[in-house]
């Protein structure tokens, strides 16, 4: 039967095809897979703290201390915050200037908004109000005075926007407000039990009906204005915010040899290519930020769970511990690029980071941690004692009257980190609730 032949030369040429493309789609997706995992690691020297995660991850099914528990997950979520960070500006590189703003808006406080869940949900509320309150003391008086003093520490002066830099003033005004008036609400409050003034020492998380309803409509407002604030800055005002942004597209431009008039089609593609090469597809971009977003719950739950026996083998406070340590954990990534770019003598880029990160946490992620606890039935509120509070305020005091003028030197940035100093000291003596 000749006229069989062809049909079965035909039939086992098509199994050899489709093996061949299946080998060959395997190498390419192991090869992306290598370039991505390259990309990711390479692109950041703290990334490389990402061997820890394997450990941070089974160090409770080990058996670990609560001391390497925490350890090991601290240094952890450090590494993958900076990951985190880099998938988040590789994806806001591509979907343009509009959404790239709302990713950064919601992925540059995820670590925050998910150790933060995550603290709520096992009722460390003390843990949560102390890491909000040091995310904003940290990124407006750690990080911005050591962008203050690493740039101007040969330079007589630097500048930056000064529009900009009042209107960020008055939203963290506008947040002090937010943290203020609840302080005042509670302590003009009758105590719910002798019905006159109470003189005990002030338990934050365990307020009263009354502030609590007022916390949650405070942060409903707050999260409004929140939303208005990036509408006035991607859409109705995007001119005034423009400088920081042509910075980073200026430094972009450099590194991968743009623009690319004056060069003949094969050489743009050639450079085209190269470019793509270097940076993540947006593809690839969202599946670091899925599958990293999952590790850092993971960690930040081991985090979490292990505080209270840090706490008691330790002597450390739970607030000293959320106001200082944890903080440093998800604004590590922060803190480096603020720091670099103000040593390149980019204070405008350096200042949106610093001051926009405290205006994200007290306008975004505080209220939204209220509504969370909302919905949980757990009291968390927007009440801070008044040693807290008035904290709050003198950072945000001296922050604001540093950058009215729009110059800054290293003098200046050493007042910021004094200032900082000073704080944490005396949180480091502030002694956690009665009722820890």
């Amino acid at each position: 039967m000749p006229e069989t032949s062809p049909l079965l030369v035909n039939s086992s040429g098509n199994h050899n095809s489709v093996r061949r493309n299946g080998g060959e789609r395997a190498v390419a997706f192991y090869l992306n897979f290598k370039r991505i995992t390259y990309l990711t690691v390479s692109s950041n020297p703290v990334n490389y703290l990402l061997v820890l995660v394997p450990l941070g991850l089974l160090s409770e099914t080990l058996g670990f201390s609560s001391t390497w528990i925490f350890s090991f997950n601290f240094f952890s979520i450090i590494a993958l915050a900076s990951v985190l960070a880099y998938a988040t500006e590789e994806l806001a590189d591509n979907v343009g200037q509009t959404i790239g703003g709302l990713l950064n808006a919601t992925f540059g406080n995820a670590v925050e908004l998910i150790v933060s869940i995550i603290a709520i949900k096992q009722n460390q509320i003390r843990v949560v109000q102390a890491s909000m309150l040091g995310s904003i003391l940290s990124n407006l008086l750690l990080v911005l005075g050591c962008c203050f003093v690493v740039g101007g520490y040969n330079r007589v002066q630097q500048t930056f926007n000064q529009t900009v830099a009042q209107t960020m003033s008055s939203l963290l005004a506008l947040s002090v407000i937010g943290l203020l008036l609840p302080a005042a609400f509670h302590a003009s409050l009758p105590n719910p039990d002798l019905k006159e003034p109470r003189n005990e020492f002030p338990v934050p998380g365990t307020s009263d009906d009354l502030v609590l309803s007022l916390s949650r409509g405070t942060s409903i407002i707050l999260l409004i204005v929140y939303v208005l604030y990036l509408l006035f800055q991607l859409k109705t005002h995007k001119q005034l915010f423009e400088s920081a942004d042509e910075q980073m597209n200026n430094d972009v431009a450099t590194e991968n040899g743009l623009p690319l008039s004056g060069l003949s089609e094969i050489q743009q593609q050639r450079l085209k290519d190269e470019h793509a090469q270097m940076h993540l597809s947006p593809v690839a971009a969202v599946t670091v930020l899925i599958v990293t977003t999952v590790m850092v719950s993971f960690c930040a739950d081991y985090l979490v769970s292990s505080i209270d026996d840090i706490v008691e083998t330790s002597g450390l406070s739970k607030t000293f511990i959320g106001l200082i340590i944890i903080p440093i954990v998800g604004n590590a990534a922060e803190h480096v690029t603020a720091v670099v770019v103000a040593y390149k003598d980019k204070m405008d880029l350096a200042i949106g980071v610093a001051v926009g990160s405290s205006l994200q946490i007290s306008l975004f992620v505080t209220p939204f941690m209220v509504l969370i606890g909302w919905i949980f039935d757990t009291p968390m509120s927007l009440y801070f004692s008044t040693f807290e509070t008035a904290v709050m305020f003198v950072a945000v005091f001296i922050t604001n009257y540093l950058i009215l003028d729009g110059e800054s030197n290293w003098l200046e940035g050493a007042m910021l980190l004094s200032t900082y100093l000073i704080i944490a000291i005396s949180f480091f003596y502030y002694p956690d609730t009665v009722a820890t």
